[in-house]
């Protein structure tokens, strides 16, 4: 009796005729890599045959197969006798030796229309006929070695694959990362340009002061101002200054400014304009983003005195449209460094001062202690800035008169 080819030796030819024949039916090219969906569409079609086995022995004659006994009626994959994209990749790459007997007698019927056991009967292809053992030993072996080879091919061709998408990746992200690189830098120029141009426009921090000019400005100092003699609506204007506790902190370049005066206070920043010449931008302190009252002081720290004179374009600091401009002298005097300012709330002290209490908490523990209000100039123990502060100390925007009251205040009509 006629002797059919087995095991893999079978199955790689039977396969590679029914990929062909496949192609045809089709017009779908498989392409034979390690890709397992490559072969899904193949695996399909065959599954349809094998999965009819239990009922087509007697027609098509092959081995007996039992039937499928779920009844939950799975779909492809799960079905009894499903062959899957990844079964044929193998068979047909020849690393399997005993194939699937429903794979064989689903590839016999496809191409011959019957199953193996009849086929043998009467074989319709000598290529699948056994040949003596000698011969089947050669070319069994020369199968081995093209097996071989084309499985080397293919473990090749996937390095390459993985070695291309990799390169490929890595193209990518090296392009991005360069994408982003230019976008930041150019982003920074910009920004940087727009800086330097606005810092060149506005002469923000014109001038580096040294470590000595840094120090002799920051820290506590007292600030007395002669503006309450300008203010319309204050009666009892006569005569008067006030009293603020000011703080210079340094920070890159400039220093923050804050003001702390009898009935509110200022913040702002200070910075030297050349060596020893000071420029103070400040407004009055709101719990809002708006700018109200700005005011620009100059001040020389070349003093051979115990105070720094600063003249200021500021306000009178009155209500509403009485509310106006005026050119005024400001007297500083340094009291130190360090500390902590911390103003007194709800005191039995507020109300008998009628004034604002701040407190200097100093680095050796002790308190000192200021009252801020509108006094006479007269009371003031440094008794050098009276004549400094006294009405003849403020210029208006233009002359006026009977703003500033006289001693002999019954003469005049405000």
């Amino acid at each position: 009796m006629t002797k059919l080819k087995k095991g893999k030796e079978e199955i790689i030819y039977l396969l590679t005729k029914v990929k062909e024949k496949y192609q045809l039916d089709t017009g779908i090219e498989i392409v034979q890599n390690t890709n397992r969906k490559n072969y899904e569409g193949l695996a399909r079609l065959l599954s349809e045959i094998s999965n009819q086995l239990p009922y087509t022995f007697d027609s098509l004659g092959h081995e007996h197969y039992s039937p499928d006994n779920n009844r939950n009626a799975p779909e492809y994959p799960f079905r009894k006798y499903d062959i899957t994209g990844g079964q044929i990749k193998d068979a047909v790459s020849g690393i399997v030796s005993n194939p699937r007997p429903f794979l064989v007698d689903a590839c016999y019927i496809y191409l011959y229309g019957v199953g193996r056991k009849r086929f043998e009967e009467n074989p319709l292809d000598n290529n699948l006929i056994a040949t003596s053992e000698a011969e089947n030993i050669s070319q069994i072996s020369i199968d081995n070695k093209s097996i071989s080879q084309d499985q080397r091919i293919l473990s090749l061709q996937k390095e390459n694959e993985n070695k291309s998408d990799r390169i490929k990746l890595l193209m990518s992200v090296s392009g991005i990362f360069f994408f982003l690189l230019i976008l930041f830098s150019f982003l920074y120029y910009n920004s940087n340009k727009k800086w330097k141009e606005i810092r060149a426009d506005m002469n923000i921090m014109p001038y580096q002061p040294t470590k000595s000019e840094i120090d002799s400005l920051e820290g506590i100092w007292l600030c007395y101002t002669g503006s309450p003699q300008a203010r319309i609506t204050y009666a009892d204007r006569y005569h008067k200054a006030v009293l603020n506790v000011v703080e210079f902190k340094y920070k890159d370049g400039y220093f923050i400014y804050n003001r702390y005066g009898a009935s509110f206070d200022h913040i702002g920043y200070a910075q030297f304009e050349s060596k020893n010449v000071l420029s103070i931008y400040s407004r009055i302190k709101t719990p809002f983003d708006n700018t109200e009252s700005p005011r620009h002081s100059l001040m020389n720290l070349n003093s051979n005195k115990d105070y720094i004179s600063a003249i200021s374009a500021s306000w009178n600091f009155d209500v509403g449209i009485n509310n106006k401009i005026i050119g005024i002298r400001e007297i500083y005097v340094k009291q130190g460094k360090g500390g902590t300012i911390q103003e007194v709330f709800n005191e039995i002290e507020n109300s008998s001062c009628q004034c604002k209490i701040i407190e200097w908490h100093q680095t050796d523990n002790k308190v000192k202690t200021f009252y801020l209000k509108n006094e006479l100039l007269d009371t003031f123990e440094f008794k050098e800035i009276r004549p400094l502060l006294d009405e003849n100390s403020i210029l208006f925007k233009e002359p006026e008169e009977k703003t500033i009251l006289l001693k002999d205040s019954s003469k005049v009509n405000h």
